[in-house]
Order: C-alpha cells, then structure tokens, then sequence
C-alpha cells in the first residue's frame, strides 16, 4: 500500500475483493469474502498509525482516529464491506475517461444509457463494470472515501479536527449489518452512514424493511391420474403472490410509497418458495402490509389444508426519523458540509435502509450521507472519480467543524 494512495486508487482495490453476501446462510460473516477484506482494511488503517484498528470475532472492523486540537466532539464514519448478490461474481473495473455523454457499450454488450443523470456526468472520469458483476460502489465507495479520509487526517499536516470513529460493518446487503455493532466500544456520540447515492443525498428517513419468506408443501401425484388429489406447489404459490396488491411493487412505486418486492423464487409440485421484501415509510402501513402477508397465508392454509403455506416474517430495520429528528444538528451540520464543497444537499427519503436506521434506534442517531454511486444493485452500476474525490472533501469539513 502506497501513502499517495487515492481515494480512486483504493476503490479499485477494494472492489476487486469478492464479497457478495449470502442470506441463506446463518454465519456472521455470511461469506468469507468479508474477511479478506476486513482484514485489508485493519492491515491498512495500522499502516496509517491507527493505533486500535481491528477486527472483532464477528468481522466488524473498528478503528479510532484522536482529535488534533481543541475538538471535542466524537463523530462516527461507518460503511458496509459487503455487495449485493443480484449480480454475483467477480468485479473487473473499468475506467472511462472524460465522458462524452454517449452510450456506455461495457465489455460483454450491456449498455449504460436512457438515465437522465448521465447528462450531468459529462466530462467526468466514470468507473463502471465490464457488465458481468454489480460494481460495488455501494458500499465500497463509502469505504474508500473514508479510507482516504484517514489517509489524510494521519497525515503530519493533518489540519485540526475531531475525533473520528471509524466502523465496517458485514452483511448488510441481507439486513444484519448493525445487528453485533458494538456501540458503546465504537464510542462516537453521533454517526453517518456514507452509503448513500447521487453526490449531494442527505437522508434521514428510511423504509421500515422486513424479509418474507412464503414456503409451500404440496403433494405430487402422477398426472395422469391427479384429479381431486395433487396439490401444485408451484401454482399455489403463484396464487398466493397473485392476492397481493398488483401496483404496489417496486416498478410501480416511488417517494413515500411502499411496496411488496418478490426477489426469489423457485419450485416444483411437491416445494416452492417465494422470498420478498415488504417496505413502507410509514410504521402503520407496514404493519398492515404484514398483516395481509398473513391474511393470504391464511386464507389458503383453509383452502388447501392447514401446514400447506408457512410464513416467515422477519423485521429489518425502522425508519430512523424518529431517532434523528431530536438531533437535527447532525443534519445541519452535514448541510454546511455538503456546501463548504459546493454541493447542495439534496433532503430526500430511503427507499431502501441501512446500518444506520438500525443504529439509531440502538442509541447511535446515523443518517446516511452520499458516496456519489448511481445504479447500484445491477451491471450498470458507476461513481465518477470526481464524486469520490469530492465526498472525500466533505467528510473532512465534517471532522473539522464538529
């Protein structure tokens, strides 16, 4: 590892670790990928000086850079070390310099374009796949910012500043992100998540999440004399996604509204299974849209046969607004950042969720600030060199005037 080493420089590195989580299993980490880079990540914060970096038994990365000057405050940097597993596989970066603003042809044929903020990435320097993998801005970005951030407050001509907490987290792709985050060790008085998108997002409302997992048992007969006796497993469970509100998924949905998301499905006459996820910002909607995951799950139960559908419903995280809004100056704060760079903030909800709606409500208050990503979550995911060197800049003012 190089002192010169850029914020560009460190994204490339860390993307080209492989660490896709893995819902299905019950390990923390889910995937090993995750130690590699966790262990990369503490090898280099030591390099730096950072005397306490880390990695505890559960893959959590802490590191604590001290004040220099009369800085009392304790702010908190945290970003997760896993990607989605929409797109699994290894990630081969790619650079394309000074965009024109044309049409994106990657490598394997799949094409960047029709997005309206391609026009405002115009000679830029955009890094993006070679179209068979997510990128993995989200979350590496957020770490290279705040590896590079580091880098810079270690430094001898370090300018004054706060004291910086520094956390990694696993597994938050699959919702479990903040669930061994040791607040009270990380000892920050305040936090941001650096997880967000387009250069600019602040964000401090977030969906309320929950995982559903719809198992169906059938019983297989031979087609030929099936009548009256076989239970399709596979058509039942097409019934029971077919009850559920057809316009409320996610590519019906935008701002506030919330949605049911199937993101998995398979089966065959005698097993299926169907994994969504259930989102809405508001507590009592979402509470009413597990309420109708159970009123179908009953209703075919009596139809077919007690024990033919099970339901599993598990709570991800709530929105944070709740927990952030008594402490609007963190907010505020992150605004005059955001400016100071010259970027306006943009205010505007989650309609996703992250560590820091988890730990908000575990006494940590975490809004999510940009790392500058567009398209995550597919093979046309991409950052500008630009916005990483820029969110760079603004998680300095924030340890400066803290």
């Amino acid at each position: 590892m190089s002192h010169q080493d850029t914020v560009t420089s460190r994204f490339l590195r860390y993307v080209q670790v492989e660490t896709t989580s893995n819902e299905r299993s019950e390990t923390c980490p889910s995937t090993p990928g995750q130690w590699t880079l966790a262990r990369m990540l503490v090898d280099e914060m030591k390099a730096m000086g950072i005397a306490d970096a880390r990695v505890d038994e559960n893959c959590y990365v802490y590191g604590t850079i001290p004040a220099k000057g009369n800085h009392p405050a304790k702010v908190g940097l945290i970003a997760h070390m896993d990607t989605v597993d929409a797109v699994p596989g290894p990630t081969h970066p790619q650079i394309v310099e000074n965009y024109d603003g044309n049409p994106i042809t990657l490598k394997n044929g799949v094409v960047i374009d029709g997005f309206d903020f391609l026009r405002s990435l115009k000679g830029q320097d955009l890094i993006v796949t070679d179209g068979e993998s997510v990128l993995g801005s989200d979350d590496k970005a957020g770490i290279a910012e705040i590896m590079t951030l580091a880098a810079r407050l270690m430094a001898p001509d370090a300018p004054e500043h706060c004291t910086i907490c520094i956390g990694f987290t696993p597994d938050e792709e699959i919702g479990r992100g903040a669930d061994l985050f040791d607040v009270p060790g990380f000892g920050a008085d305040y936090a941001y998540t650096v997880d967000g998108g387009a250069l600019g997002e602040l964000e401090y409302e977030n969906f309320n999440g929950a995982s559903c997992q719809v198992t169906v048992r059938g019983v297989n007969i031979h087609p030929g004399s099936a009548k009256n006796q076989m239970k399709n497993a596979s058509l039942i469970a097409m019934e029971w996604n077919s009850m559920l509100p057809a316009w409320e998924t996610p590519s019906h949905t935008e701002g506030y509204e919330g949605f049911y998301h199937l993101c998995g499905m398979q089966g065959n006459e005698e097993l299926a299974t169907l994994a969504y996820i259930i989102r809405d910002h508001s507590a009592e909607i979402y509470e009413q849209r597990k309420e109708t995951a159970r009123r179908i799950t009953n209703y075919l139960n009596a139809k077919y046969g007690e024990g033919t559908v099970e339901l599993s419903l598990r709570d991800s995280y709530r929105n944070m607004r709740e927990m952030i809004e008594p402490n609007k100056h963190i907010l505020h704060k992150a605004e005059e950042a955001f400016r100071a760079c010259g970027v306006e903030p943009l205010i505007q909800p989650i309609r996703g969720g992250t560590d820091g709606a988890r730990l908000s409500y575990m006494g940590l208050p975490c809004p999510n600030l940009s790392t500058g990503g567009y398209n995550c979550h597919g093979r046309r995911e991409l950052i500008s060199v630009q916005a990483l060197e820029t969110m760079v800049d603004v998680l300095m003012r924030i340890a400066q005037d803290a």
